[in-house]
């Protein structure tokens, strides 16, 4: 067998493979006479079929199967031992006239290679890192909630505006019957609120459902219905009054705060807001750490300059989807990936370049982790090593959350990568304010 390559350009090759009888013969005489013990022809005993008659029906099929495993190992074998690094598979060129009755045969396959370029993480420009802070409103908002909670119910017969209420949406053309609780400072506008105010339990109310609630995701949810449907939905509604009650904000004392976080672990006003300000501010990093992980991708995709192979992509994509597609298909798809594409081979070099990996031992303790985090939020606070080891081992032994704990835990260290060697400037800003900044 003779392996050799031809390079077009920087980005394709073309690898010519030739194989000769006496690097497939063996294998061939071999199958065959396993075909011969086992065949089952009538007028012949099993096992004495004449080898002619075997060739005559088997040789062809079993000649091709052969010829195409030992093309493909080689060709896998060539591509690692020349390190080649490629985008997609090999394609073969067609053959029209290939004679199988020949003892040598050619086959020629194009390449697309992964282009060589530079990565720099160092911006001209500081990237923005955002130090995400809990902010006295905030803080004073989730004690508020946080009694409300936990406060007691006293049921009313008369609506007022400090009430909760309790009722059924109606609407039968859109087929709208919903049972929900909300509280009236959800509701928008004075028109609306006025008729609530004074009603009493078991009146119907007939409502206009645009601009009802102050955010059309409390529509969607009061109302049960899709996404798509709440979006400019502008019918009439009823709603009936099932409750009214008020809320007795519950007293900001020790009870209160061992029910919340354990016996004595917070013994003041002072430490609920310490505490409540650590929590928030845990689940702001990943907000934070997100932000950064796009910006700096969205930076490394539009700083990192290189050509692609887009010709043999495309006829890469037209050749090996599921679906036959056409040349102006396959190029339009090649136009939607183009982008992922360039970042994977991005982030692929800069993972290749810093040494990042994810060990078995660290994709265990994700597991691990995981699965407490899954437990804490049934009220198990404190689970046996030895169980949390067994749901772990279950879960990794599923590809597809091993994939994605892999995945999480590579995306942390590309984070705190960036943070360590981007060019980044911090800037400290409450939630409220980071959620106008970035998202407007």
């Amino acid at each position: 067998m003779n392996i050799t390559r031809e390079h077009i350009d920087d980005l394709n090759a073309v690898v010519k493979v030739a194989i000769a009888k006496e690097d497939y013969n063996d294998k061939v005489e071999k199958v065959l006479n396993d075909y011969r013990k086992n065949a089952n022809i009538p007028g012949f005993r099993k096992g004495h079929v004449p080898m002619g008659l075997v060739k005559k029906q088997y040789g062809k099929a079993v000649l091709v199967d052969e010829v195409n495993k030992l093309l493909q190992d080689a060709l896998n074998k060539y591509l690692t031992e020349e390190k080649l690094d490629v985008l997609g598979n090999p394609l073969p060129k067609p053959q029209d006239n290939l004679d199988w009755d020949s003892d040598e045969f050619s086959f020629e396959f194009e390449l697309g290679l992964v282009p060589n370029f530079d990565i720099e993480l160092q911006s001209k420009k500081p990237l923005t890192h955002y130090n995400i802070v809990a902010g006295d409103k905030m803080i004073e908002e989730q004690i508020e909630r946080i009694q409300k909670q936990y406060g007691k119910l006293f049921a009313k017969d008369v609506v007022e505006e400090n009430h909760e209420v309790t009722g059924v949406f109606v609407n039968e053309e859109k087929e709208i019957n919903n049972r929900t609780t909300f509280t009236l400072d959800k509701i928008k506008g004075k028109k609306n609120l006025e008729k609530f105010i004074g009603a009493k339990v078991g009146d119907i109310l007939t409502l206009k459902t645009k601009n009802l609630f102050k955010d059309d995701h409390d529509l969607m949810h009061h109302l049960s219905v899709s996404h798509e449907d709440v979006h400019d939905l502008d019918i009439e509604v009823t709603f009936t009054i099932d409750e009214s009650n008020e809320r007795e904000k519950a007293e900001l004392n020790q009870e209160l705060f061992d029910k919340l976080f354990g016996k004595d672990n917070v013994k003041s006003v002072d430490e609920l807001k310490a505490k409540i300000k650590e929590d928030a501010e845990k689940q702001f990093v990943q907000q934070s750490d997100q932000k950064l992980l796009n910006d700096v991708t969205e930076y490394l995709i539009e700083n990192t300059k290189f050509d692609l192979p887009a010709g043999f992509l495309k006829k890469w994509i037209q050749q090996t989807g599921e679906n036959n597609l056409t040349e102006e298909q396959a190029s339009e798809e090649y136009e939607k990936s183009e982008k992922g594409l360039r970042y994977q081979l991005i982030e692929g070099k800069v993972m290749d370049e810093n040494k990042l990996t994810v060990t078995y031992d660290e994709l265990k303790e994700g597991a691990k982790n995981y699965v407490k985090m899954q437990m804490l939020q049934f009220g198990q606070t404190n689970p046996e090593e030895k169980v949390v080891e067994d749901i772990a081992s279950r879960v990794l032994s599923n590809n597809e959350e091993a994939k994605r704990l892999s995945e999480q835990i590579m995306s942390q260290k590309l984070v705190n990568l960036y943070k360590e060697k981007a060019n980044l400037k911090t800037k400290e800003v409450t939630y409220e304010e980071f959620v106008k900044e970035v998202y407007g």
